[in-house]
């Protein structure tokens, strides 16, 4: 009895673990994996050819971010043909895959929720065009040229050279500040005098600053005005129009920097706020008899 059922349990493992099946199983699948492979590989050709044919004439016709765009919509799009076709090309019932995905896309769904959101703010980032590939934004506090937008995020490389990836999402609920959709910007710089100063006198020095430079604009004309009064001072703002308003943190910081020089040399009194600490004379006691001294009726503590 034991013999038989040792003998039918050994049938049994020569069926599941027969060497010749395992052989055809085995290059079956190597054989659909080669022509997977080359399915692919020849999508990826074909995706190369129509990018490179179509491209440049892309390019003659539209700006660089519906390049960009386009680009990423033909790459995405030929990289989900050519899986689908390499899948029924290697023996996979891909309407029955598709069908199982689609019962499934919900839990997907709710998984990648902030990736398809991202994705879908792309979308929309590319809509609605609050900035452009190549302009400077200032997007939450993060200053830079946008260098790319992806469908996931908008790549920004900043003033010291770093990169940084912000999520369409993000920029969508943040407000966006382009400093070159326009083809002119306003500098405004502050800076803060006595109010026994002359203000006519200090506004003339701060207008000959930009009056004979070539990079800022005749019309409109720069002007210097009077933003905020206090007890002590007076706040102006030198405010001048720029030729090239990609230069505009260069020519910020030297006009920031010529304000002060001029004023400097001109004597004008520039006040900044000081704080003063006034010591205050704070008596400190013993209790009666503490360390020796004596109590009030003489007697030691």
């Amino acid at each position: 009895m034991l013999k038989q059922l040792l003998d039918s349990l050994l049938s049994r493992l020569r069926s599941y673990f027969d060497i010749e099946r395992m052989g055809l199983l085995l290059g079956e699948l190597l054989v659909s994996v080669i022509i997977a492979i080359i399915v692919l590989t020849l999508f990826y050709l074909i995706w190369r050819a129509v990018s490179w044919v179509v491209t440049p004439r892309l390019k003659r016709r539209f700006d660089k971010t519906s390049v960009a765009f386009a680009e990423t919509i033909l790459k995405f799009g030929m990289f989900g043909l050519g899986v689908i076709a390499a899948l029924g090309a290697a023996g996979i019932k891909t309407a029955a895959l598709l069908g199982s995905l689609g019962v499934a896309g919900l839990t997907i769904g709710f998984a990648l929720r902030d990736t398809l959101s991202n994705i879908i703010s792309g979308i929309l980032v590319f809509m609605d065009r609050p900035f452009t590939i190549d302009d400077l934004v200032d997007i939450d506090g993060k200053y830079g040229r946008v260098d790319r937008i992806t469908l996931r995020t908008t790549r920004i490389v900043t003033n010291d050279g770093k990169m940084l990836a912000v999520p369409n999402a993000e920029i969508m609920n943040k407000t966006v500040t382009s400093y070159t959709n326009f083809p002119h910007l306003r500098l405004d710089i502050a800076v803060t005098v006595a109010v026994t100063e002359d203000l006519d006198r200090t506004r003339m020095i701060l207008l000959s600053l930009v009056q004979d430079d070539p990079d800022y604009m005749v019309e409109p004309l720069p002007r210097v005005v009077v933003t905020q009064l206090h007890d002590y001072n007076v706040t102006l703002e030198l405010q001048a129009w720029i030729e090239n308003e990609r230069q505009h943190v260069r020519k910020s910081l030297e006009l920031r920097e010529k304000v002060f020089k001029a004023l400097t040399a001109a004597g004008v009194e520039m006040p900044f706020e000081t704080i003063q600490l006034a010591p205050h004379q704070v008596t400190v006691g013993m209790r009666n008899g503490e360390n020796g001294a004596p109590a009030p009726d003489g007697r030691p503590g």
